[in-house]
């Protein structure tokens, strides 16, 4: 099955929640996609943030992590959907902080590359340190669609999905069918 990176995939508002999101239907066993599970996956993703990611301009351009980072990358990305899926939860779990802290510091401790853009688990650790710290973790929300992780920036904080486009509309589109089902008809 042939996969392209497109605008929607990136509509979590932080290259951090971008990485978490790249696993489709996170707790659906039967029909979940871990989009990183082909390496090319991971290097065409590196490309397509510079393209739509919210931060682009914030890293720089950012290049592939190394195939042997890239164990480190995930566990970045599985500590960081689970630290912030509880933080919007209001859950609190010191724990899931700190092993979010502790795959940040593995990534940030690796030998730093100096090739020509900045590696795709360093600006994702980067990102999800802004997060931890920064005022934007209160606008962090989970689409009731998908479940995807995303910031709701719109000014009186009422965004509902990750992506209008895409959830809200199969969402008012499912609310529709429903309705049209029910009524009587004359």
């Amino acid at each position: 099955m042939s996969f392209t990176w497109t605008a929607h995939r990136f509509s979590g508002g932080a290259l951090a929640l971008d990485v978490a999101n790249s696993v489709v239907l996170r707790f659906d066993a039967e029909r979940r996609i871990d989009r990183f599970d082909d390496p090319a996956a991971i290097d065409s993703f590196a490309e397509a943030a510079n393209l739509y990611g919210a931060e682009r301009s914030r890293f720089g351009t950012l290049v592939p992590a190394k195939s042997e980072r890239r164990n480190v990358f995930i566990g970045l990305r599985e500590a960081t959907d689970r630290h912030f899926r509880a933080l919007v939860r209001t859950e609190d779990r010191p724990d899931l902080l700190a092993d979010l802290l502790e795959a940040i510091a593995t990534v940030l401790r690796q030998p730093a590359d100096t090739g020509k853009g900045t590696p795709l688990d360093v600006a994702t650790a980067h990102s999800a340190l802004g997060l931890i710290a920064g005022p934007e973790r209160e606008r962090l929300k989970i689409c009731p669609n998908c479940a995807w992780l995303f910031l709701d920036r719109s000014r009186n904080r009422s965004r509902t999905w990750c992506d209008m486009a895409v959830c809200g509309n199969r969402t008012k589109a499912r609310r529709h069918y429903r309705r049209s089902r029910e009524e009587p008809k004359p």
